[in-house]
């Protein structure tokens, strides 16, 4: 297996140091504090932990403080309920003390009932479209020194966007993007990693979908971004190692806050997740934190 993924998966795994206490690492993507996806993916993880035959089929999670990557994150479960078709689990996430992350989630027994769903927008495929790695190493040595390292970081997910946003220079258009992603290399069939992975990944690109209309340019002292919650709801089985479409929109910024909504669609257009996430977008000097 490609030894990026190799070592989120292990990051994911968890240490259990004591019944539904479990300790997780941090790993540096080039973001100045720990990627909100990794506390989400591993706070799911230790909640998942304390299930059986039962499926996450919702989440909903607030970021409290900034994770220090230097320092193990602490992940605390509380069984909220375990009733005949459903659990609840509410987990805590700390460092130093304090909480930094706070995770709802839901566990269902498989059941069938109504199906229906949205349609998948008509995009093109993947194929043909350019992975942002090689997008963002044409504008690496244009962007600032502090957004270098990110940019150039090699991912375990491939990302290519159906049309591309130059952040360095952005115009303003519409909310709206979409972008094909995919593990760099084929996991094991394991439905619970998958829907571990694809919460883990639903924090890309998301909180960014309410700056399109801005013309924010990133990177620059004067753009405070943060995000505030998230919320996810897994609709049908994923696989994280095939092609997904991840499409985005954000129908409000208001307040220093923009909303933003995502629905994945497998290749052949089933929605497997839908996602919403708020988060802070600032102009610094408008308002002090």
């Amino acid at each position: 297996m490609n030894a990026i993924l190799a070592d989120l998966l292990q990051l994911l795994e968890l240490e259990r140091i004591e019944v539904d206490i479990f300790r997780g690492e941090s790993r540096d993507i080039g973001s100045p504090q720990v990627f909100g996806g990794q506390v989400l993916g591993q706070a799911l993880s230790a909640a998942s932990q304390t299930v059986d035959g039962r499926i996450v089929h919702s989440l909903h999670s607030y970021f409290l403080r900034p994770g220090d990557m230097k320092a193990p994150i602490v992940y605390n479960v509380d069984h909220s309920r375990d009733g005949r078709s459903f659990s609840a689990r509410r987990v805590v996430a700390i460092q130093h003390g304090r909480p930094i992350f706070t995770l709802s989630c839901s566990f269902q027994v498989p059941e069938e009932g109504f199906t229906h769903q949205a349609d998948m927008p008509d995009v093109p495929g993947p194929d043909g479209l350019t992975d942002v790695t090689e997008l963002n190493l044409r504008l690496a040595d244009r962007a600032p020194t502090k957004l270098r390292r990110l940019l150039t970081t090699k991912r375990p997910f491939e990302f290519r966007p159906v049309d591309p946003v130059n952040f360095l220079n952005p115009e303003r258009r519409e909310p709206v993007k979409h972008v094909w992603m995919r593990t760099v290399d084929r996991i094991p069939d394991n439905d619970q990693l998958h829907r571990v992975l694809l919460a883990y990944v639903s924090d890309y690109e998301l909180l960014g979908t309410a700056t399109l209309p801005h013309g924010i340019r990133f990177g620059h002292d004067n753009v405070q971004m943060a995000s505030i919650d998230h919320a996810m709801w897994f609709h049908r089985p994923p696989r994280v190692d095939e092609w997904l479409l991840y499409t985005f929109d954000s129908p409000s910024a208001s307040g220093a806050r923009g909303l933003a909504r995502g629905m994945i669609y497998t290749r052949d257009g089933t929605l497997v997740a839908s996602t919403a996430q708020e988060g802070l977008v600032r102009i610094r000097g408008r308002g002090e934190d």
